[in-house]
């Protein structure tokens, strides 16, 4: 494997790191800004809702230049968001900071994946891809739980000045080792935004909001849950960080095994176990030894709808790979965004810490019915197909009579 793939691969693992760290300093921000938890959640939604929009946006104007500037461009994006978060003097400058950052993430992946499976032979693109990945799971086993300890020790400005270094190695490792590529041909919008009409893309994309977002609406306000209801002290936050990076890792690698094998019932199962663990949530919250075994079970169930997900997307969307790719990773991000304001929203209505567990239970549940839903509405078209099929004439050889 290229070295290349070492720079993507930090380059990932900055983004994951920024994109999760916030979770467990949202007391911290909250306190030097004055504001309130659920206010603080905002720094959430708006990086989420800045993916959702940015990982298009920004992928279609990568068509116009070489790749591996783009992929500089990107991190230089990067660089500055989380510099501006650092150094932001008021609560409204981090959350600009915030959304700064969000623009590079959806279109690093999407373009980064491309360049990663060019960097190598045929045969071993997936894993040249897989490996750019690893930085993302790895910012969720090492780069959070780091960073949320030093946030509590020494100051969140620092976790997001550290960041920023990291996005510097990141930039120096795509200008060193990251070859001249040539530019991406031009997408034919027509051509890709068509897929979207499919029933079945727009159904998996939904399903993709609500599932993920079932898992965000939880673990958004993981720090308030776990120290006011579960009794941990600040501290324990970074290892239970840790058991929900790890229940990541191991969910996502089911989710990929069992994905190619039966995609349909794994969706089933991991959706319906996701609502049911939510739900009880609620209860486990109150224990330490319980709330810890239910964050691993989040992440894991969480991330094992994530490569089905991702795959049913790309079947349905024939004509539009890269467009399909990047706008699913703005569906997962809008889930975010969408749980953490619902969540905050609960919260601040006086229900309490765990309030948003229910949310997640029941968004994860919405996901499950559309699941159905989406496997029926195949099912008919299948069947229709060969009703179709079975009714056509068929043609006889016709024979010339001579007199």
């Amino acid at each position: 494997m290229p070295l290349a793939l070492l720079a993507l691969a930090i380059g990932a693992f900055g983004i994951g790191t920024t994109e999760f760290v916030i979770m467990g300093l949202l007391p911290e921000v909250a306190n030097d800004y004055g504001v309130s938890i659920p206010t603080a959640g905002f720094l959430v939604t708006g990086y989420a809702l800045g993916v959702m929009f940015g990982a298009p946006l920004m992928t279609v104007l990568g068509t116009k230049v070489p790749r591996k500037r783009m992929l500089m461009l990107l991190m230089g994006l990067f660089i500055a968001g989380n510099l501006l978060s650092a150094l932001a003097p008021a609560f409204a400058v981090m959350l600009a900071g915030r959304v700064v950052a969000s623009l590079a993430h959806g279109a690093f992946f999407g373009i980064g994946s491309v360049v990663a499976a060019d960097l190598v032979a045929p045969h071993k693109r997936a894993g040249a891809i897989a490996m750019m990945f690893t930085g993302l799971t790895v910012a969720n086993v090492v780069g959070v739980p780091l960073g949320t300890l030093v946030g509590q020790s020494v100051g969140w400005r620092v976790t997001f000045a550290v960041v920023a270094a990291l996005g510097v190695v990141g930039l120096a490792g795509v200008a060193k080792l990251v070859p001249d590529l040539p530019k991406a041909e031009g997408l034919r919008l027509r051509h890709e935004l068509a897929a979207f009409k499919n029933v079945q893309v727009l159904l998996a994309m939904a399903m993709t909001v609500l599932g993920f977002g079932g898992v965000f609406a939880a673990i958004t306000y993981i720090a308030p849950m776990m120290t006011h209801v579960a009794g941990f002290a600040d501290g324990s936050v970074t290892w239970l960080l840790v058991l929900f990076g790890l229940g990541m890792v191991g969910g996502n690698l089911v989710g990929g095994k069992f994905a190619d094998r039966a995609l349909m019932p794994m969706l089933y199962v991991s959706l319906g176990a996701l609502a049911v663990v939510l739900a009880l949530f609620t209860l486990t919250a109150h224990d330490k030894f319980a709330s810890a075994v239910t964050v691993f079970l989040i992440g894991a169930l969480g991330f094992a709808t994530v490569p089905p997900l991702q795959k049913r997307v790309l079947d349905h969307a024939h004509g539009a790979p890269t467009l399909a790719s990047a706008v699913n990773i703005g569906a997962f991000n809008l889930g975010n965004a969408l749980a953490a304001w619902l969540g905050g929203v609960v919260i601040g209505a006086g229900f309490g810490y765990t309030a948003p567990n229910w949310v997640g239970a029941v968004l994860a549940a919405a996901a499950l019915v559309l699941a159905f839903l989406s496997a029926a509405l195949e099912r008919r078209e299948t069947a229709a197909s060969r009703t179709v099929a079975g009714s056509l004439p068929v043609e006889r050889p016709t024979t010339t009579v001579h007199h």
